[in-house]
């Protein structure tokens, strides 16, 4: 495989392709795996995809076309049998490494009473570069969507994602979203639509360093009654930028959202700002939310202190505490690995 000093494991990628249903790695523009493993899941170019009719009518249905972002040739199409649950995840991979800029094309279809996790990992060689990624999701009715992200980037790069998901009637989706090195900046805002009786759980986790500047956010329409939406983000900053956004809006009577945006603040000149928005256009609708901005508690630190631990230390599980790996569901081999990546960024916080 053509890859040049990237450890894939760490964004959860196994080469090995233990305990996967199938693999898609694309390097710059290049397709240089994709295959299936698993009987009733199809992993396929999206290029190739949409040569058939049948495939071809996802594109650009879950977001408006916009010719301006690029040519969007490339990318995976991810789709399941009616009724299949699949026993392991899909992986993919999708790395930068000599081009300046990469472009990419996803879609993921889970069909009726199917059940598929998807763990993509994104990354780059070179310091500097710019990812533009267009990702539609279908979730059909009573169907279920684990989505996992992991985001590991150089310092200058610049990360553009742009994702539409449309969840159908009684379905799930699941989205967890995990980033320790964000790079320069990245502007992402998913679009949610939610039919009647489907649920949606949106968790993010970001480490902000002192060069970036991260503006996250996620929108979810409550289109029919009985939807549910949760939106749940933790941001940690060194000395950056973070915005966090959520919006919840419920359309119909009968629908519930919860939004939650906290960021953490461990060094002067951090810019940490959490924007939660409910919209309600009916009545009988329950939409909470809970934001909080701030820095580690003097009391906290001398708890800790006090039974033994340095300030070093005790900053360190504050902060591990904060960001609660427990909250994303990813694998216990991912999770060890950014547990061992945490403890190193926080010593000496």
């Amino acid at each position: 495989m053509r890859v040049k000093s990237v450890d894939l494991k760490k964004v959860g990628f196994d080469e090995r392709e233990v305990d996967r249903s199938g693999s898609y790695m694309q390097v710059d523009s290049e397709v240089v795996k994709c295959g299936v493993k698993e009987p009733g899941v199809y992993v396929i170019p999206t290029k190739k995809a949409i040569e058939c009719d049948e495939y071809r009518k996802y594109l650009w249905k879950a977001l408006k076309e916009d010719p301006s972002l690029g040519d969007f040739s490339n990318g995976y199409f991810i789709i399941t049998e009616p009724g299949k649950k699949a026993i392991f995840p899909v992986q993919t991979c999708l790395l930068i490494e000599d081009s300046n800029i990469q472009h990419v094309h996803n879609i993921i279809v889970v069909e009726e009473d199917s059940e598929l996790t998807v763990v993509t990992g994104c990354s780059s060689v070179p310091r500097k570069g710019t990812h533009i990624g267009v990702s539609e999701f279908y979730v059909k009715k009573r169907g279920k969507l684990h989505f996992m992200m992991i985001h590991m980037w150089g310092e200058e790069v610049e990360v553009y994602p742009r994702t539409g998901v449309i969840v159908e009637e009684g379905a799930t989706y699941v989205s967890d979203y995990v980033c320790f090195k964000p790079g320069a900046k990245i502007k992402a805002y998913p679009t949610i639509y939610v039919d009647r009786g489907g649920t949606v759980v949106v968790n993010s986790m970001v480490m902000v360093s002192e060069t970036s500047n991260i503006d996250l956010g996620t929108r979810v329409y409550l289109k029919g009654k009985g939807a549910r939406a949760e939106i749940v983000s933790r941001s940690v900053s060194f000395g950056g930028v973070s915005i966090t956004r959520g919006h919840l809006v419920a359309e119909v009577p009968g629908v519930k959202g919860h939004l939650e945006c906290k960021g953490l603040i461990l060094k002067d000149g951090s810019i940490v700002s959490a924007i939660p928005e409910l919209e309600a256009r009916t009545r009988d609708v329950d939409l909470t939310h809970e934001a909080a901005v701030g820095k580690i508690s003097e009391e906290e630190i001398e708890y800790l202190m006090a039974r033994g631990f340095t300030p070093e230390e005790a900053q360190s599980i504050i902060v591990r505490g904060f960001l609660n790996v427990d909250v994303v569901n990813l694998p216990e081999s991912l999770k060890e690995e950014i547990d061992k990546f945490l403890e190193l960024t926080t010593e000496g916080i």
